[in-house]
């Protein structure tokens, strides 16, 4: 405001120089200088005056402008503590979500630990507990598979079973007692108490005078009693009923008797192998009987031993001729027909001989290996019947998971051993059919070779009387 007086009394002062010029022409020069005076005076003044406004003004505005300064310093100081705050808070955050992700997978590897130890619970306890934990269980796995369900409540539900288990382990340092059923050595479903005293657990039934270890047999969902004969069976159930007395322990936990009952009978263990062990066993039957009656067969031919060949050539050299042929019939058998149908033709030419005795050998090579395709028709099909039975098995245990899941390994594992078994059994077939073929076709070939060595031995060893004529002729 005071910059703008001093520019209007300038401008003012130089319109008044400037008319004072305009009129100078009609005045004296006194009267100009004093007129210019009196304004340099009232302007200089006014400069005074304004002057002084300004110093006046001058201190509040200084004032002013360090307040606005000290404002801004502090205003400078505030945000670079705010800077600071924010980069920590930004340390503090990346902290946090650190311990986060650590909590994270803390969480995660609980649940999986919660979850791991839901599924195996079922198959850790006796089978006779099954039944007193399977609502708990069953409660247990629907909560556990409900993907709507939040971590804490499924963390509170198996928090549940995992009580429930040291509950347990607390009970049955003491041995502990409960109701439920079992199936008789019978198989008849029978209720009454089961005792569970550590890893052993026995039963006594209510309904009839039925006692003895409770155990899970292979291919039955709820436990078997197992008879341990009378006086077990009354210990158990004067245990049972009292609470005391003498409780059978068995040192390998009950797999003695796991394994024996798996030890089946001949007659079991084909039953388990399916429809497919019918063509197998009846193959290697087939097949051990016609080795058997071939072998027979084949020893009981008498073989030209090479004193009775020498034997006929002499008596043909010495023209005994009826004698030779009487000791060549006296060889019972195919190889005997062959020396008497030489000695028959001795006096025809050696190559006349030799395709006579060459004929009848291939007459008596169809019988020597006659059956013998059977055999080997038996150690090729065996095996592969076997894979068959092994894949049809296979294919029906996986439709089993598929319908009731792999709950219990051990029922996976009965259905797979066996599937297994015609795999077995067609091996067991194959392998001595094999054998059976490589000694009786051997036998047959010892037959055959002897039989061409007598043919030879003859035809080298009997005059060439053909020839003999001719020359004579």
């Amino acid at each position: 405001m005071a910059r703008m007086s001093i520019k209007s009394r300038s401008l003012l002062l130089a319109v008044g120089l400037t008319l004072g010029g305009l009129s100078a022409v009609g005045q004296s020069v006194e009267q100009i200088g004093a007129g210019v005076t009196s304004d340099l005076e009232a302007a200089l003044k006014e400069l005074s005056t304004l002057q002084a406004t300004i110093a006046e003004e001058k201190v509040p505005l200084a004032e002013k402008l360090n307040e606005l300064e000290s404002d801004v310093i502090a205003k400078r100081q505030s945000l670079a503590r705010a800077q600071r705050s924010a980069d920590n808070k930004l340390v503090e955050l990346n902290a946090l979500k650190t311990e986060v992700k650590g909590l994270s997978d803390e969480h995660n590897y609980i649940a999986g630990l919660l979850a791991e130890y839901v599924r195996v619970f079922e198959t850790r306890i006796h089978i006779g507990e099954v039944q007193q934990y399977s609502d708990l269980i069953e409660q247990t796995k629907a909560v556990s598979a409900n993907a709507d369900l939040e971590f804490i409540d499924k963390t509170r539900q198996q928090v549940l079973l995992l009580e429930g288990a040291l509950d347990r382990m607390q009970r049955l340092m003491g041995g502990d007692s409960f109701g439920g059923h079992a199936l008789s050595p019978s198989g008849v479903l029978e209720q009454g108490k089961f005792v569970v005293v550590g890893p052993v657990a026995v039963f006594a039934s209510n309904e009839t005078e039925t006692g003895g270890l409770a155990q899970l047999q292979l291919g039955s969902p709820e436990p078997t009693v197992v008879d341990l004969g009378p006086e077990a069976t009354t210990a158990v159930r004067e245990l049972v009923s009292s609470g005391s007395g003498s409780l059978p322990l068995d040192g390998s936990l009950g797999n003695a008797l796991k394994i024996s009952a798996t030890e089946d009978t001949l007659i079991e263990h084909l039953k388990k192998g399916g429809p497919v062990m019918i063509p197998i066993v009846g193959l290697g039957i087939i097949a051990v009987l016609i080795a058997l009656l071939k072998f027979i067969r084949l020893s009981s031919i008498q073989l030209v031993a090479p004193a009775d060949l020498q034997l006929v050539l002499s008596l043909l050299k010495t023209g005994n001729v009826q004698k030779a042929k009487d000791h060549a019939a006296n060889i019972k058998g195919m190889a005997g027909d062959v020396l008497v149908t030489a000695v028959a033709n001795y006096r025809e030419k050696k190559e006349y001989i030799e395709e006579i005795l060459y004929e009848r050998m291939l007459g008596a090579k169809p019988s020597l290996e006659s059956w013998l395709p059977v055999i080997a028709l038996t150690a090729a099909t065996a095996p592969l019947l076997g894979l068959l039975g092994t894949v049809t098995g296979m294919i029906n245990t996986f439709n089993m998971i598929t319908v009731f899941g792999t709950g219990d390994p051990r029922m996976l594992s009965a259905g797979i051993s066996e599937a297994l078994i015609t795999t077995k059994f067609g091996l067991v077939t194959a392998v001595p059919a094999l054998i059976c073929h490589a000694i009786v076709s051997r036998k047959a070939k010892g037959i055959l070779g002897s039989m061409e060595q007598a043919t030879v031995g003859f035809i080298n060893g009997v005059p060439d009387y053909a020839e003999t004529a001719t020359e004579s002729e």
